[in-house]
Order: structure tokens, then sequence, then C-alpha cells
């Protein structure tokens, strides 16, 4: 099957025809990818990082012919620039990104740059929990199904790389706040907002509101013959909804109520009818378990549909997806004691999932870079769940006064080793041992991910 929708571009203002210097802040999968494309398009390129880059990103813009500099920056060369892309893990209140819009020289995100750069359809998804899963299964679908499809964005390999290098007819890409932050035209043909709840406030001066409207930029540019999929249950998306101007047709899905156009659950069964187009899918073929992930297979579900995928497809890709790492991952069960990795709950509403879906006593393994969390909606679930807690992290003592009164043991370590040795110690036959650390990783990790290895990798030498 071709997929032939186009948008009518406007040009960005950032664009000119005489293309000048392109620079490239961060040095990262979507900095190193920025530079391949404007490299190909024709700019001149020079790639900055304050920090030391990687040595294979290294060799890439060597082997490319690419100017770089790492462990500073050369602040004189940055203010010549023409177009400005930062990488998302850069604030805004940096100083040189504070210098560079004071001069009024436009500062975008690699997604905006790339998605100038492709006539291919974007499926773009966000959402404060379950981007990844849901970015992976609509990748899945639509891939199972023969489509000629890459997957980018917050995941993978960078969107603008594959832009310059492949020639994929469709995108659907994972999209944090950060990169919608620096989108001024990028308009991806399907959007998904999948929920909205407090996350990297620190970012967002500790304002809900700022958050929103990042999340909520995913559907700024949209026309009449796009689609926003949203979940219709989540309360601050239906008021938003509510005044929001976006333009594009509105496919709801819902737990709970029964929807004319859109998905839901009617007792068993998946009822998706998009278009006058019905489909109805028995949930139990759904392999993701626990409420969230049934949110997340219906929005999924809800794209392949629109993609016209045959029904067929979509009931045997829901059936045969194996899930995402570091998200609920189990990885042993070691003297009936079950250890999961959910390493990438880096904030308060994706821990809330993982203790929901819980079914045995259990011990939590908690802690990190605490990015304005509120504890309180964890406490029932702690109460009803929870043995015995093991505070992985620099500072801990905003998780001590929120949970101290409520467990009988609590203990601080300072590596994932002792946390998960400590955990064996906690445990007992028939219980959990959970990894779902609420926090980001950064106090003592790379990342989630090598968070994650490091848990997976203590818990095999038990």
């Amino acid at each position: 099957m071709q997929n032939t929708f186009q948008h009518s571009k406007k040009n960005p203002s950032w664009y000119s025809d005489a293309k000048g210097l392109l620079v490239v802040l961060g040095a990262g999968e979507s900095g190193v990818g920025t530079a391949i494309l404007g490299k190909k398009l024709g700019y001149e390129v020079w790639v900055s990082d304050a920090g030391k880059i990687a040595e294979k990103y290294q060799k890439v813009l060597n082997d490319y012919q690419i100017d770089w500099e790492h462990q500073q920056h050369s602040v004189e060369k940055i203010m010549q620039a023409q177009v400005v892309m930062k990488s998302p893990g850069i604030p805004e209140k940096v100083a040189i990104i504070q210098q560079l819009m004071q001069a009024g020289i436009p500062v975008i995100s690699e997604i905006e740059f790339a998605g100038y750069f492709t006539n291919a359809i974007c499926i773009g998804i966000t959402g404060s929990n379950g981007k990844t899963t849901t970015t992976s299964l609509t990748y899945h679908l639509l891939k199972s199904a023969g489509l000629n499809v890459g997957l980018g964005g917050n995941i993978g390999k960078s969107f603008a790389w594959q832009v310059a290098e492949q020639n994929y007819e469709i995108y659907v890409l994972e999209l944090s706040s950060f990169q919608l932050d620096g989108i001024e035209t990028f308009c991806p043909h399907i959007a998904v907002l999948l929920n909205i709840s407090p996350d990297h406030l620190d970012r967002y001066q500790y304002q809900m509101d700022l958050y929103i409207q990042s999340k909520f930029k995913i559907t700024q540019n949209q026309s009449e013959e796009d689609f926003f999929i949203y979940d219709a249950d989540d309360p601050i998306l239906s008021e938003w909804i509510a005044k929001s101007t976006s333009k594009a047709q509105k496919i709801p899905f819902s737990l709970t109520k029964k929807l004319q156009q859109g998905t839901y659950i009617n007792q068993q069964n998946m009822e998706i009818n998009i278009n006058s187009e019905e489909l109805q899918i028995d949930t139990q073929y759904v392999t993701l378990e626990g409420k969230h992930n049934l949110k997340n297979a219906m929005a999924a579900a809800s794209v392949a549909q629109l993609m016209k995928i045959r029904k067929q497809t979509i009931r045997e890709s829901l059936s045969n997806f194996q899930g995402v790492e570091h998200r609920l991952e189990k990885v042993l069960k070691i003297q009936h004691v079950q250890y999961i990795n959910d390493s990438k709950a880096t904030n308060v509403n994706a821990t809330f999932f993982a203790l929901e879906s819980m079914t045995t006593p259990t011990v939590w393994i908690v802690g990190g870079v605490d990015k304005g969390n509120d504890y309180s909606e964890l406490v029932p679930l702690v109460m009803e769940k929870v043995k015995a807690i093991v505070c992985l992290g620099v500072d801990n003592k905003k998780i001590i006064d929120a949970f101290g009164h409520i467990v009988d043991m609590m203990v601080e370590v300072q590596s994932m080793q002792d946390a998960v040795k400590t955990a064996q110690h906690l445990s007992e036959k028939g219980d959990t041992v959970l990894l779902s650390p609420a926090c980001a990783s950064f106090d003592l990790f790379e990342n989630y991910e090598d968070r994650g290895n490091q848990f997976k990798r203590a818990v095999r030498m038990l």
C-alpha cells in the first residue's frame, strides 16, 4: 500500500534558499544526525558541544568532514549562524541560548529541521508516559503490514540522519516536550497525545501550564486533513482540548466511555470506530499487561486503522509485540522472587502504573534526581503493595519523608549492586523486587538505560 498524503509546506522563518552557517549545539544522536543532513543539503555546518563528544560520534563527524569542537563553545563563531539546532537536553536558560535568542538567531529542534526536508508521512507520539511503548508498538504494526517505515525521534536512530540517508515513506516519531519546544512548522499527519501528568517541571519554571502547552504543540500546525488521537479519560487533556484551536480531526480513546468516533472497551473487546470503519479486537490477545498498556495499544491500533492496515495484521501484531526494554521488563526469577526492571519510569506517574500492576508483595527500589516530584498520589499504592523500600539516590530526603512512616523497612544505598543485594535480603518467596525509580538517573548513572542495564547485571550476579 502506498500512502501519498503530503502537507503543503510553508517556509519557516529560519529557512533561506541561500544556505548559510548551520550551528549544531550538542553532538549526541540528534545533533550528529542534523549535522549530516545539513551537510547533505549544502549548509556550512559547525558542531559545538560544551561536554566531551563520544568517540563514535567524533569518528562520524570526521568521516563526513564536518567541523566540530568539544568541551567549549566558540561564541563568536556560533553567533554567526543563520540557524541553530540545539539538542533537546540543553535548557533555554543556558547563556549561549539566551545570547542567540537576544540576537534574533533562530534556535530550532532536530524535529523541526528534519521535518521540513522530508515529504514522508509523519506520525508523532507524545505524552508524559507510554511514549516509547506506543511508538514501538505503532512501528511494529506498520512494519508488520509491509509499509516502508522508519522509527525515530526520542528513540532509535536520529530522525534527521534517516531523512539524510534513507528513503522511508512514513516515520513514527517519539516526541518529548523538549523536542516539541523547538518546532515552528513541523506537522505530523497523525498526532498522538497519550496523557499529561507532572514531569520535567524543572524545565518549565515549575508551571504545569507551560509543560501542557509544550505537549499541545504536537497539534498546533495540523489542518482538517490531519488526525489528533488522545486519551478521553485524562482530565487535563479533556480540559485543554475543549479550549484548543487544533483544526485536526479528533480521535479519542477511552477505557470507560462508549465513543461514536474513536476507540473504546466494550466488555472484553477493543472497539475501533473511525470514519465509519469498524474493527473489534479481543483484549486477551493484547500481550502488554496493565490498564496503561491497554491504552497504549488502543492509541497504536487507532493509528493502524487510520493507515488502513488489514484488520488481521492489527490483531496479530498486538498479540506478538514483545514490549520495550527497561519498561516493566521481567528480568529473572530467583528463589521464587521476580525481579522487574522499570528503569524507564523517570516520573511519579510512570511509577504509579508500575505499582498498580504489582500483584505480589513488593520490594521497591526508588530514587534519583527529583524533578519536582509530588509523591502523595503513590501513598495508597505503597500502603497496599510495598513491604520495603530501597532508596537509591544521592538525596533521598523527600522519599523518606513521603513513605518512611508507611513501610516497616527503608534502606538507603549508593550503588545498584547494593540496591539489588539489599532487595534480595528484604524479599522472600513469592515477592517481587521492582526497580521503578520515579526520578531521573543522572546522579549515579549515565541515563535510564545505564541504570536498567546495571540492575539486570546485578540481578544476574545474585
